[in-house]
């Protein structure tokens, strides 16, 4: 039952088998119908508490037990935050954003400023959070972690946000396949430069799946990084392949004009950035 075939259910318990539903239809007019769960081919059925249809059937498991039921049913995520703020880098920079921040990364940048993203969260459903994200009734959104690819269920998410008419974004480090991803959606993709301490994680098997809808980012900490991301850009004609290539500075450890400075002095195309949150609230503050 568990492995996907569909349940139903009273508020108080199990009713039974799609074919007991069959059988039963004509008694079920008193049911609520609500929506396919994303990934099955059939709809749950809930039916009133106390009704005449639920105690026809009978409850033969307890509370806990349905809880447990929808559960390993639906598709979740586990989240670290969603809130609103401006998106402080891209090309979307300045405008209101809600973000999506999921829990887990597997790789350690020297200069991480979401660390509290590597295993802090809770376990989501999709439509759970498709219905907050909406109910900010704002246009962009922005999948972000931590790294979002590590959890699988996020290709439904990011495709049934785009269904609703939203403009998607995500945020991803550039050492996961990116190409499953809704072509909906603009990637912003980080190419980790020799400072972050992973620079061997970049999948640059990526770079090939890249179009003008989506952005590349290095964050540069250092001259060497600097003069490691001008060679990526020549080599791969990022300039080129996708529709911007950003430049940050690592926040602390090196100064932004230096790295204007020789952008300038090499005529780079590419787009010079700051983390606007960082000037606008205090640079350690969490959901902004």
């Amino acid at each position: 039952m568990l492995a996907g075939n569909p349940v139903y259910l009273t508020e108080g318990g199990y009713c039974g088998s799609a074919e007991q539903k069959t059988k039963k239809e004509g008694r079920l007019h008193d049911g609520i119908m609500v929506r396919h769960v994303i990934g099955f081919n059939q709809p749950w059925l809930y039916l009133r508490a106390g009704s005449r249809s639920a105690s026809s059937l009978g409850n033969r498991q307890t509370n806990a037990m349905v809880r447990a039921i929808v559960v390993v049913n639906a598709k979740a995520l586990t989240i670290n935050e969603i809130y609103q703020s401006v998106q402080g880098e891209s090309t979307w920079a300045g405008l209101p954003c809600i973000f999506v921040r999921l829990t887990f990364c597997d790789l350690r940048c020297t200069y991480c400023d979401t660390a509290y993203a590597f295993y802090k969260g809770t376990r989501i459903s999709l439509s759970e959070i498709v219905e907050q994200v909406l109910a900010y009734k704002c246009p962009l959104v922005e999948i972000t972690g931590g790294e979002p690819l590590l959890q699988k269920n996020v290709l439904p998410l990011m495709r049934e946000l785009c269904d609703h008419g939203l403009t998607v974004l995500i945020e991803t480090s550039g050492a996961h396949d990116i190409s499953r991803i809704d072509p909906r959606v603009h990637r912003i993709m980080d190419l980790k430069t020799p400072s972050s301490g992973e620079s061997h994680r970049n999948r640059l098997e990526n770079i090939t799946d890249l179009n003008r809808g989506d952005e590349v980012k290095f964050v540069i900490g250092s001259r060497e990084d600097y003069l490691w991301a001008k060679a990526q850009i020549g080599t791969f004609n990022l300039a080129e392949r996708c529709g911007a290539v950003l430049f940050s500075p690592v926040f602390g450890k090196i100064e932004p004009r230096s790295i204007v400075e020789w952008l300038l002095a090499d005529k780079l195309p590419v787009r010079f950035q700051l983390q606007l949150h960082k000037f606008i609230w205090a640079p350690e503050t969490k959901g902004v």
